[in-house]
């Protein structure tokens, strides 16, 4: 967190308050939307954390977090929420230097999740079959800076299966993740792990008997609720409302 700024980081201009303005670093004034230009030349070679002056405000110029960056994206088709990306990246034991293959690509979300977890070392092959989800998905892992990361692929998996060998991890967000399974077990290195997002029951269950019929080891499935707290001196409590189910995650490991 503490190298210096490089031309083509992502800076987070953030001031208390405020969700941070996201941006590229790079020399010469830069044009944000409508609301006027900004010269960020002399923060190249500064430490993260400096001070910068904008339109009379003050602002402080920080690496992204993961919750930044996916605060950016520009949403196309529905994202998978944090709650479950963040367990998915558990089950399918993503890390620093791992090699990860995701399908569908969707707005991106997940491909910027795994991109993030996997670090400066490990790699993301993300496939879809349709070239507006391909295109809305590179676009936001650019602007999230994570784009040397990941490499898009067109290939229907469902059809035609992944092409890809030695995975660390394979995850899928498909509406029928069982027709890719046995592709899956195929490409992963042994020890690799499979993990897969479904909205219903009846995807669930064909997920986990797929997985269990092509051979894959310590099959889980699980649903993950979120529920605020209103805190305060002598009155804290439950949120009223909470996020309830939004998917189910299923998955397994490659133990031959």
């Amino acid at each position: 967190m503490g190298e210096p700024w490089v031309e083509g980081d992502t800076v987070a201009l953030k001031r208390t308050g405020e969700a941070p303005i996201l941006l590229r670093l790079a020399r010469g004034p830069q044009k944000l939307g409508n609301e006027g230009i900004l010269d960020l030349t002399e923060l190249i070679g500064r430490s993260p954390g400096s001070g910068v002056e904008w339109l009379g405000s003050q602002y402080r110029a920080l690496r992204p977090s993961l919750s930044d960056l996916l605060g950016s994206i520009r949403r196309g088709a529905q994202i998978v929420t944090a709650k479950d990306a963040a367990h998915l990246l558990f089950l399918a034991g993503v890390g620093p230097g791992a090699t990860v293959a995701e399908a569908g690509a969707g707005s991106g979300a997940l491909t910027i999740v795994l991109a993030y977890s996997v670090g400066p070392s490990g790699r993301v092959i993300s496939y879809d079959r349709r070239d507006d989800f391909l295109e809305a998905a590179r676009s936001n892992v650019r602007r999230a800076g994570l784009e040397a990361r990941v490499t898009f692929r067109k290939r229907d998996v469902a059809q035609e299966g992944l092409d890809a060998s030695e995975l660390s991890s394979v995850v899928l967000d498909l509406p029928e993740p069982w027709t890719v399974l046995a592709s899956a077990r195929s490409s992963l290195a042994p020890g690799g792990y499979v993990a897969t997002y479904t909205p219903t029951y009846n995807q669930l269950e064909r997920t986990v008997r797929a997985l269990r019929e092509v051979g894959f080891d310590e099959v889980h499935a699980v649903e993950l609720l979120e529920r605020g707290l209103h805190v305060g001196e002598g009155g804290t409590r439950p949120a009223f409302e909470m996020l309830g189910h939004t998917g189910f995650l299923a998955s397994g490991r490659k133990v031959d």
